[in-house]
């Protein structure tokens, strides 16, 4: 299977080579590249002609409109009291996990963790 393989390589860069030497020698024209003009003519087949129209903005529009609704996002408006409590930064704690489901999972320990590292507004 691979000498299959190994010959059709072969045969592409025997041509290749062909043509190479052909041109070389005067028997061919070399083939004329305008990288630029070709480039502005593949502009014409970037967009469709139906996309043109307004037929086609709203087929656009069907095609990428969400198929599900998005409920909005509702920020929390919890503010804690400098009271320097511990129960009331434990409240807190919990009103903001339940505000936010899976933002993560506080729990008592950590928040003793926290109160014992630092004092919260100082």
């Amino acid at each position: 299977m691979s000498e299959v393989a190994n010959n059709i390589d072969t045969a592409d860069n025997y041509d290749a080579q062909q043509v190479v030497e052909e041109i070389e020698t005067g028997d061919r024209k070399a083939p004329d590249v305008n990288v630029d003009a070709d480039y502005e003519a593949s502009k014409q087949f970037s967009v469709s002609p139906i996309d043109r129209t307004e037929q086609g903005a709203e087929a656009a529009e069907a095609a990428t409109a969400p198929k599900f609704d998005v409920p909005a996002i509702e920020e929390p408006t919890l503010t804690a009291d400098a009271t320097s409590n511990p129960d009331d930064y434990r409240q807190l704690a919990g009103d903001l996990n339940s505000a936010a489901p899976g933002s993560g999972n506080v729990s008592d320990d950590l928040v003793q963790k926290a109160l014992e590292k630092g004092a919260a507004g100082a």
